[in-house]
């Protein structure tokens, strides 16, 4: 073996396995490749791979170096001999006189009489083991720790070239079922045996498997319904009027869509909340705009149509927005479509009634949809939705996480390959739709639906029972929240408390800042939505990619790196005075804690407390009342903070570890740059070791330590963290279940052990695949 550990070895391995990924045609070429690469890498007579046939009990053998090329489609069943020992008892099997093993089975096309010794290493798909990767010498050879390490990272890389192959496979094959089809199809009715009869086929309608970005989570199968847009979104011939008459058919026009969005706003906020409906009073803002009203009767004035002049002057708008370098604001463009489509529809006396009613429960199809649109539809009936446009940023997005509705946007061509009588698979998990699918599609999804429900069912026994391990160690489990709406998902999945309020998102939701009174009467409700249990309110973290479109932001080359978070509140301390007063006025209402986003030293807390006492000074001396055992908290996301931990630990009450924060700037990776989004690695060894300094820190000032972000979401995550030290998750409320089964199954002295066999380890690599390995001994 080479003079290097088995994690440096797996690795190297890797990067070539990659490079012969490229230049291999087909998966034969691949895997005949990786065997010939990693026999010379294992030092090893023989390498070959088996794979699972479909049957789930034979093994055939699919490339090999060193056995007979006359044995490649040789078949075993998986309970012959040591490669169907490995499948069955899902791990590795090593020895070094393979003959003596009680599993042995010689198997005479091989013609592996002359090997001795013998590693093989199961790989898997989904948990399902999918086939071996098998090493072999003729001397007798001990296996090492790190050889089986490595071989077990090669093994890991094999599964997804095998996986991906399988799938582009699946693919190809149902495509040429189609083409044989439609070619059948169109012979017949050449020939007369079919008739037209005028209707469209469904399988004429495009089928096959389309890819967007998976919105909100959740699976919907079923049939669709297209939204399709009214005259006001194409170009119109307007008939000449006086200008007069024009300028009064806009005022009705403008006051119309008015009455409509006030509608909307009521409707949502009685179905979610205020907090989510004031999407629709910014909506509202801009129909009273006098710059945005004037604009357009300017452009009427000069001889424009009033929908003529309101196109272009919310064209010029969406131009604007679209040309931002904040992804939030370059979506609000989505918010003056909206606005211009409604005043149009009111100029052209389109009725949207029909948008309102579903006869039965459908999936919603569209070029883009629109906050109007979901505000109006009959919500119990739109089981997911699909569309051509659109973003994660969208407010129509933010709805449809709010109302638990499966959606994939950015789908392109989507209105193209569906027609009226399709049905289609919307997975918001994958950000895949599924046109038309056959029905091996759809009973997977009934059976992914079937075993989702068994789990929910199961998970609803634990949610009110406490997180402890097997060995009594209590965990806090709390929900981050962003929208009032969430707090009844928070309580529906067992949350004991909040970890986490975003307050940024009432303040992004409006057209100006929202007043003291209007903060605490937010604030409160939050509190009082869980009574006695611990809620944080995180002060204003906006910049980076949280823009006010109303709040004049400079423009910066790295914008995550500037002006943002706590740095804007110190150097705005009217807004930052504001909030804390907002937040002790709501204090009262419930057990109330106060965290300071990105912190990178004992100065800035300092200041803030000194801020935080001139504000309680003020608040007293005009008589208003407060609770007086406010804990205060910072998040650990900087390199900076994580250095001086033990320092910020003597200042506060606690410390709150902001993985996604942390992982990007620990790693100099903008985590929304696709460029770079790859080094983005919550396994890094740098990230996990920052960790549990924290943790340490924490516990070595008497502070508790807690950590919110979508790495604690995880199951096996969740283990590993708390064998770092980590006693309290802050994360997205549906997780909440999985991760407390997982901590009630678990001692903690076993996440110890896992957490210390990972902080040895020197590659994210490595750890994923041992914690993969985990997960899977662990049945997690």
């Amino acid at each position: 073996m080479p003079e290097e550990t088995g994690e440096q070895l797996g690795l190297r391995t890797l990067e070539d396995i990659s490079m012969l990924i490229l230049h291999s045609h087909d998966l034969q070429e691949t895997l005949d490749n990786i065997v010939n690469l990693v026999a010379k890498r294992m030092s090893s007579d023989v390498c070959s791979i088996y794979l699972l046939e479909e049957d789930g009990e034979t093994l055939r053998l699919h490339a090999t170096r060193g056995l007979s090329r006359l044995s490649v489609g040789i078949t075993m069943k998986t309970s012959e001999g040591l490669t169907g020992l490995a499948i069955e008892q899902r791990g590795v099997v090593a020895t070094d006189n393979a003959p003596r093993h009680p599993r042995y089975k010689y198997f005479r096309q091989t013609k592996e009489e002359k090997v001795l010794s013998f590693l093989g290493v199961p790989f898997f798909e989904r948990n399902n083991p999918i086939g071996v990767l098998v090493i072999q010498n003729r001397d007798a050879r001990t296996f090492t720790s790190q050889e089986i390490s490595a071989v077990s990272t090669i093994a890991w890389q094999i599964s997804s070239i095998v996986s991906n192959a399988k799938l582009l496979d699946s693919v190809r094959k149902k495509e040429e079922e189609r083409a044989f089809y439609a070619a059948e199809v169109d012979r017949l009715r050449k020939t007369g045996v079919l008739k037209d009869t005028g209707r469209a086929s469904r399988k004429s309608q495009g089928s096959g498997v389309l890819t967007g970005i998976g919105i909100s989570p959740g699976f919907a199968v079923g049939r669709i319904s297209v939204l399709h847009r009214g005259a006001s979104e194409e170009a119109v011939l307007e008939q000449a009027r006086p200008r007069a008459e024009e300028q009064t058919r806009f005022l009705h026009a403008l006051e119309k869509a008015r009455i409509q969005t006030i509608y909307m706003e009521k409707r949502v906020g009685q179905i979610l909340s205020e907090a989510d409906a004031a999407i629709f009073h910014s909506h509202l803002m801009i129909l009273e705009d006098r710059g945005f009203i004037g604009k357009i009767g300017a452009l009427i004035d000069e001889g424009l149509g009033a929908q003529t002049a309101v196109s272009q002057v919310v064209d010029s708008y969406v131009a604007a927005f679209a040309r931002m370098q904040d992804p939030y604001l370059r979506e609000r463009s989505a918010d003056m479509e909206d606005i211009g489509r409604r005043i149009c529809d009111a100029l052209n006396g389109s009725n949207h009634k029909h948008r309102e009613r579903l006869r039965d429960p459908r999936i919603i199809i569209a070029r883009e949809l629109l906050p109007s649109d979901l505000a109006i539809m009959d919500h119990g009936k739109v089981t997911g939705i699909a569309t051509e446009k659109g973003n994660q940023n969208a407010h129509a997005a933010i709805m449809a996480r709010a109302l638990g509705i499966p959606a994939v946007f950015g789908v392109e061509g989507l209105l193209k390959k569906v027609g009226a009588r399709c049905e289609v698979v919307v997975d918001g998990n994958s950000g895949c739709v599924y046109v038309n699918p056959d029905q091996r599609i759809k009973k997977e999804y009934q059976r992914l639906q079937g075993e989702f429900d068994q789990k929910q069912r199961e998970l609803e026994g634990i949610r009110d029972l406490p997180a402890v391990t097997t060995d009594g160690c209590t965990v806090s489990l709390l929900a981050n929240i962003g929208l009032l709406s969430d707090l009844r998902v928070a309580q529906a999945h067992g949350a004991e408390g909040v970890g986490l309020y975003r307050t940024e998102f009432p303040f992004m939701s409006r057209n100006s800042f929202p007043g003291r009174v209007e903060q605490a009467a937010i604030y409160r409700k939050v509190l009082e939505g869980f009574p006695g249990l611990p809620v944080t309110i995180r002060t204003l973290d906006i910049g980076g990619d949280k823009e006010l479109s109303y709040f004049p932001h400079p423009k910066e080359d790295n914008p995550f790196l500037g002006w943002r978070s706590m740095r804007i509140s110190l150097d705005r301390e009217d807004i930052f005075r504001e909030q804390l007063a907002a937040v002790l006025l709501a204090s009262a209402s419930g057990r109330c804690n106060i965290m300071f986003p990105m912190i990178s030293g004992v100065d800035e807390v300092r200041r803030i407390k000194g801020i935080l006492e001139q504000v309680k000074e003020e608040l007293r001396k005009d008589g208003k009342e407060f609770a007086q055992d406010i804990g205060l908290g910072v998040m650990v996301e900087l390199p900076a903070a994580v250095l001086v931990a033990e320092m910020l630990a003597r200042e506060v009450d606690y410390l709150s570890i902001g993985t996604n924060d942390l992982i990007q700037y620990t790693l100099a990776c903008d985590r929304n740059n696709p460029l770079v989004k790859k080094w983005y690695d919550p396994y890094h060894p740098a990230v996990l070791h920052s960790i549990k300094k924290v943790a340490q820190a924490a516990a070595g000032a008497g502070k508790p330590a807690s950590l919110c972000g979508e790495m604690a979401g995880e199951p096996i995550n969740a283990v590993l963290l708390l064998g770092l030290g980590i006693r309290c998750f802050s994360l997205s409320a549906p997780n909440i279940p999985r991760v407390k089964e997982a901590i009630r199954a678990i001692s903690l002295g076993q996440a110890e052990q896992i957490a210390g066999q990972v902080l040895r380890m020197e590659s994210a690599l490595s750890i994923k695949s041992y914690l993969e390995s985990v997960q899977r001994e662990l049945g997690l």
